[in-house]
C-alpha cells in the first residue's frame, strides 16, 4: 500500500525543528501593525525554544539596527545573521547555518510578513516543512499580512499560532517542560 501522507500534516517534534526569527529590529518593529503582540509572541517562542532545546537562527536587515532588546535578552549566545537581501536564503551564512542544524521543520516568526518572511518561506518550502506563526509575524498594513499568510499557505506552509506550536511540540502535560511552558501562556 502506498503512503499518501502529506508531510505537512505531521506534527512538530522538538528534535526535528528550528525557530527562525526574521528581522525583529526596533526601527522596523515600531512601524508594524499590532507590534506589541508580535513582540510578545516572538519572545514567548524564544523562551519556549530555550525550554525544549530548539535551535534558533535570527536575521537582521542591514541598516535597521539590532534585534530588539526584549528578544536579545532571552537568547543565550545570540548572534544574528546580517543580510541586505529580503530572502534570508539568499544569504549563504543563513543557508549554511540552517543546514548544519540538521532539522527538517522550520518555525518562522518575524517581519515583514509580505516581504522578508514570505520570500524566505517560499525559498525554504522545497526543502523544509515550514510553519508560519501567524500571531508572531506582522506587516505595516494588516491587509499585506493577510495576503502574505494566504500566499504562504497556498505554497504549502503550515500556518499556526504561538500556542499551537508550543503545545504541538510539548505533546503532553505533566512534564517539566510543560510546567515551564505553562508559565509563558498564563
Amino acid at each position: 500500500m502506498q503512503n499518501d501522507r502529506n508531510p505537512y500534516h505531521e506534527m512538530l517534534a522538538p528534535d526535528d525543528c528550528a525557530l527562525v526569527v526574521i528581522d525583529l529590529q526596533g526601527k522596523l518593529l515600531a512601524l508594524m501593525d499590532d507590534s506589541q503582540r508580535v513582540l510578545e509572541n516572538t519572545v514567548k517562542l524564544l523562551r519556549f525554544a530555550d525550554i525544549v532545546g530548539l535551535p534558533v537562527l535570527v536575521t537582521e536587515q542591514q541598516n535597521l539596527g539590532p534585534t530588539v532588546d526584549e528578544a536579545r535578552s532571552v537568547m543565550t549566545g545570540f548572534e544574528a545573521i546580517t543580510k541586505i537581501e529580503f530572502d534570508a536564503c539568499k544569504r549563504p551564512e543563513f543557508v549554511d547555518a540552517l543546514a548544519k542544524l540538521g532539522r527538517n521543520s522550520v518555525i518562522i516568526a518575524g517581519i515583514e510578513s509580505h516581504i522578508c518572511v514570505t520570500q524566505t518561506v517560499l525559498h525554504l518550502l522545497p526543502d523544509y516543512k515550514v510553519h508560519v506563526v501567524s500571531d508572531a509575524v506582522a506587516s505595516r498594513i494588516p491587509q499585506h499580512k493577510e495576503v502574505a499568510i494566504e500566499r504562504m499557505r497556498q505554497a504549502g506552509a503550515v500556518v499556526s499560532s504561538t500556542e499551537m506550536v508550543m503545545y504541538e511540540i510539548l505533546e503532553r502535560a505533566g512534564t517539566d517542560e510543560f510546567r515551564q511552558a505553562l508559565k509563558l501562556v498564563k
